[in-house]
């Protein structure tokens, strides 16, 4: 079993053993996803964008936006599993298509949507 698998099957038995199954529907599943996902915007949201990487590293912020992160990643993981979609191969088919649609002789370096 793989990680991921491991983390899905902890977290349902979460959600199970706290009765909250009947609330992780799809829809309430996205929304707080979403919810999730401003959470993690809001930290750099007035963020100088030349901070680089080492900077955030030794502030709180890192461990603030580990945490959004997990929150994230959590979700999503519970919203495939309630799809039952397979995350993992969901993921390498999109990455697959995405490597035959923006080949590097055309895309390096160019943002996808300045070309559309």
């Amino acid at each position: 079993m793989s990680d991921l698998a491991d983390l899905t099957a902890k977290y349902r038995e979460f959600s199970k053993e706290r009765d909250w199954e009947k609330f992780h529907d799809p829809r309430s599943l996205i929304l707080a996803l979403v919810g999730e996902v401003g959470e993690l915007a809001e930290l750099f949201q007035w963020e100088d964008p030349e901070v680089n990487e080492s900077e955030i590293s030794r502030t709180a912020l890192q461990q603030r936006a580990s945490e959004e992160v997990a929150d994230v990643f959590l979700y999503l993981i519970r919203l495939a599993d309630v799809l039952q979609i397979d995350l993992l191969q969901a993921a390498n088919l999109k990455l697959t298509r995405a490597e035959e649609r923006f080949p590097i002789s055309r895309f390096s370096g160019i943002a996808p949507s300045k070309l559309a």
